[in-house]
């Protein structure tokens, strides 16, 4: 446990995020920094790689507020979960909250988190933020659902259905369940992982102020598939019920062709059956020898202990 200096760190990951900081920043400091002045906060944005203007508006907020603001700058971009995790790891809060930077998350909503947590009655480990609707187009929310669909009938039963970005977990939870070496983190599985009950708030999601979103599709996917490999036992079961039926099937097919031999009544004549079985049997065996690459690659990358990401550096 670390000597605790801060009662909450608010981590924000940037990614070509220009034009939204400073309005950002503003809204935390003024609706909810200044709304809790028992306690001491810290605000640490995490630069991802951006190429545009936006590690000079955190430079400036924080040669404007030095005693509120910390800078973390990744060599390249290495993507939101390890801007997260950075965060995580410089945090120096009892509590933290992460929030993305793109203005479409109310920081207002934060009084709310924070006072579950410190409620002295029943103090939350984990107050979550999950999106009841979106002004987004149904391009943006489709994958979106979908996705949380997936994870809720392969993972997590308790994933909210609205899924979540936007959360606040203690000390005790990070130490413990969040911060140890994984190579593809799953970071909200992670959290529900840890059998703490959390508090659910609502929310609705605002539309994108400025930009474009920068979580494309691929990348969704590819976070999609670490969640369910990570915390699921799924893929490979379903390659082993798989596998059983298939071969219950096709040695019930070869004791009808026996007997039908031995009866002078052949079942099928010519190629084209022969193709079906193969072609079939074939893809499915590349189905499987795929999902066993994605756990193999994913022990390779585990083995080889790369770091999540690379800092350049950071402005205390």
């Amino acid at each position: 446990m670390k000597n605790l200096e801060i009662d909450c760190s608010i981590i924000i990951p940037v990614y070509y995020n220009e034009g939204t900081l400073e309005e950002l920043f503003d809204t935390i400091n003024g609706k909810v920094i200044t709304a809790n002045p028992a306690l001491r906060f810290e605000v640490i944005f995490i630069d991802d790689g951006s190429r545009d203007g936006s590690f000079r508006e955190m430079k400036r907020l924080r040669d404007q507020h030095p005693e509120l603001v910390r800078i973390i700058r990744f060599t390249r971009n290495f993507g939101q979960v390890s801007a997260i995790y950075a965060g995580y790891l410089h945090s120096r809060g009892e509590c933290v909250i992460n929030i993305s930077a793109d203005l479409q998350d109310p920081p207002e909503l934060m009084n709310d988190m924070l006072a579950a947590h410190y409620d002295r009655e029943n103090p939350e480990e984990i107050v979550i933020c999950t999106r009841s609707s979106r002004d987004e187009s149904v391009l943006r929310t489709l994958p979106s659902h979908l996705f949380y669909r997936l994870m809720r009938t392969l993972t997590f039963r308790n994933m909210p259905e609205g899924g979540f970005d936007y959360v606040l977990i203690s000390r005790k939870v990070l130490d413990t369940a969040i911060l140890h070496s994984e190579s593809n983190p799953f970071w909200q599985g992670q959290i529900l992982w840890s059998g703490y009950q959390p508090r659910i708030l609502s929310y609705r999601r605002m539309k994108r102020k400025s930009g474009k979103s920068r979580w494309t599709l691929g990348k969704k996917t590819k976070y999609l598939i670490d969640g369910v490999m990570s915390y699921s036992y799924f893929p490979i079961r379903l390659m082993t019920i798989m596998g059983t039926l298939i071969a219950l099937a096709g040695f019930v097919y070869a004791i009808i062709i026996v007997i039908a031999k031995m009866f002078g009544n052949v079942p099928f004549k010519g190629w084209a059956p022969i193709m079906v079985l193969i072609l079939v049997l074939s893809g499915i065996q590349m189905l499987m020898l795929g999902i066993i690459g994605e756990y193999l690659w994913r022990t390779l990358d585990q083995v080889r202990k790369r770091p999540h990401f690379i800092i350049e550096k950071v402005i205390e």
